[in-house]
């Protein structure tokens, strides 16, 4: 599985990508949503996204309209320290696997993707 981290914060995703390596999942980690972006220009190949909502600059709920509109076949998960039940529910609709609060409990995460992957290639064999 190869996951790329969006997150302002890089001690955060820098740990959580480290934590993900030890449980088999190749992390690539940015710090900006526009960088996010150029990223996966150049990396098209990725099962999921997470991503967190409060970043300066492009936040995740645009960042998030740009992936579902490039990169369709990507999962993201949206990720915020700050508990907002609307811009949970604006993720979702905008296309969004789920949405998860820091501080993630790294199990749950790593449940929630491998759930992302398998959501993501049963879509993708129901594809004609």
């Amino acid at each position: 599985m190869r996951v790329l981290l969006v997150d302002d914060e890089q001690d955060f995703r820098e740990t959580l990508a480290k934590r993900l390596g030890r449980r088999g999942i190749e992390a690539e980690n940015v710090g900006g949503a526009a960088e996010a972006l150029a990223w996966l220009k150049q990396n098209p190949a990725v099962d999921a996204v997470v991503l967190d909502v409060k970043m300066p600059g492009m936040d995740g709920i645009e960042a998030l309209k740009h992936i579902a509109a490039s990169h369709p076949g990507v999962a993201v998960l949206m990720l915020s320290g700050h508990a907002h039940v609307e811009t949970a529910m604006k993720g979702l609709e905008l296309g969004a696997f789920d949405y998860l609060m820091k501080p993630v409990d790294i199990e749950e995460l790593v449940f929630k993707l491998q759930d992302a992957c398998e959501h993501k290639a049963l879509k993708g064999k129901a594809a004609p």
